[in-house]
């Protein structure tokens, strides 16, 4: 679902650094404002946590008539964070599925070593 909740969005944003994922719609729709000065009512842009434990993901995404909260947890290894804390960082589709095979979407040296998709 994850996967293709991505495919359909026109910005990718990860909130970079640790976020409680203890939080719901409206705590994560806050940090988006509030924190990176975002906002969360865009509608096709997809907002991505992670917690301290890096085997999980939150998304949220505005449908334009609310909002869509998205759940990830892997059950082997865990995803490769990046941990600027006070930083958003847009993604493209691309950075995305490096994510989701547990790479660092904005690790440089990861677009030298697969200069070709993988996918």
């Amino acid at each position: 679902m994850l996967a293709e909740a991505a495919g359909s969005v026109k910005r990718i944003v990860i909130a970079c650094g640790y976020t409680d994922l203890r939080k719901g719609i409206d705590g994560l729709a806050q940090i988006i404002g509030s924190k990176y000065d975002l906002n969360p009512f865009e509608k096709d842009v997809l907002f991505m946590f992670c917690g301290k434990r890096c085997d999980r993901i939150k998304c949220l995404l505005w449908e334009g008539n609310g909002f869509l909260l998205l759940y990830k947890r892997i059950e082997d290894g865990s995803f490769s964070w990046p941990r600027s804390p006070e930083e958003a960082a847009e993604i493209d589709e691309e950075q995305f599925h490096y994510l989701m095979i547990g790479l660092n979407p904005l690790y440089k040296k990861i677009h030298d070593v697969y200069p070709e998709k993988v996918f």
